[in-house]
């Protein structure tokens, strides 16, 4: 195989690593603000504005931080680039070293239950929020949603051919 092959075989790997990561970015963020902004209120639970958290943390830093900034920080920065890169790229690689036999399912909720550290335990206080936002309501059904996001997220990359 030439030095030329080998390139295109690898920009080929690329292009569909990076469709991969926003079908199923996209399908897991849909799948979290389902679940935050309709079911969980429909069953009595507490309403997520995830756009919120990220206008306080842009706020924070004097960045813009109207309603499209919010959104586009949680739709798009976060739920189809950031989220899905940390599990190509650090998560999963570290998952399959670590533990070996967790299963696909496992790694997923786990990765979403990291998801949920950093959303809720940092990004809140890097915005002047209260640490895991005083444990309210809200924190809860942020953990199902982290938790769902990551599920969904393998769920669809599997689906789709991917490891």
């Amino acid at each position: 195989m030439t030095l030329s092959s080998k390139l295109s075989a690898a920009r080929a790997g690329l292009f569909r690593s990076l469709g991969l990561m926003f079908i199923a970015g996209f399908g897991a963020t849909v799948a979290f603000d389902a679940w935050g902004q309709i079911v969980s209120p429909a069953l009595g639970f507490a309403n997520l504005s995830p756009h919120g958290l990220a206008k306080s943390l842009l706020g924070a830093y004097g960045l813009p931080n109207s309603d499209f900034a919010g959104y586009f920080v949680h739709f798009y920065l976060v739920g189809l680039i950031g989220y899905p890169l940390g599990w190509l790229f650090v998560f999963r690689p570290v998952w399959g070293r670590v533990v070996r036999r967790g299963g696909w399912l496992l790694g997923a909720a786990a990765y979403g239950f990291g998801l949920w550290i950093l959303a809720i335990g940092g990004i809140t206080a890097l915005a002047g929020l209260p640490f895991f936002l005083n444990f309210t309501g809200i924190t809860w059904v942020a953990l199902v949603g982290h938790v769902l996001y990551g599920v969904v997220l393998v769920a669809v990359m599997r689906a789709f051919g991917g490891r």
